[in-house]
C-alpha cells in the first residue's frame, strides 16, 4: 500500500514542482532524505512534525518542541499513529536521524 506523505495530503503545493513553490519555496520536509522511509514515507513526508522550518498553513513552523502540540492535533499525523501502530517512529527515533539533541517531550 502507498502510504501518503505530508504534502499530498495537505495538498499544500511546497514539494518540488508544486503549484506555490515560487511563491512559498520548497519545504523542508520534502527535501529531508535524513528521514527518508520513517514512518514509510518519502524523505520527511510522514515525520513532518520533527523537522524544523517545515510549512504548514501558510507559515513557517518551530522546532519539534515548539510545534509538538499543534501537530498532535492535525489529523494527518492521526493518520499516521494509526497506519503505523505500533511500528510508528517516535519522535525521539526522528531526532537522533536529524542529529538533533533528544528532548524529554516525546511524541
Amino acid at each position: 500500500m502507498n502510504k501518503m506523505n505530508c504534502w499530498e495530503y495537505k495538498q499544500c503545493g511546497r514539494e518540488a514542482g508544486g503549484y506555490k513553490v515560487e511563491d512559498l519555496g520548497i519545504c523542508p520536509v520534502t527535501q529531508e532524505n535524513r528521514t527518508d522511509t520513517v514512518n514509510h514515507g518519502k524523505n520527511g513526508g510522514r515525520s513532518c512534525w520533527a523537522i524544523p522550518g517545515s510549512l504548514c498553513e501558510n507559515r513557517v513552523q518551530g522546532n519539534y518542541v515548539e510545534k509538538l502540540d499543534h501537530c498532535m492535533q492535525c489529523q494527518f499525523y492521526k493518520l499516521i499513529l494509526r497506519e503505523e501502530g505500533m511500528d510508528f517512529q517516535i519522535g525521539s527515533d526522528i531526532l537522533k536521524r536529524l542529529e538533533i539533541p533528544v528532548v524529554e517531550i516525546d511524541s
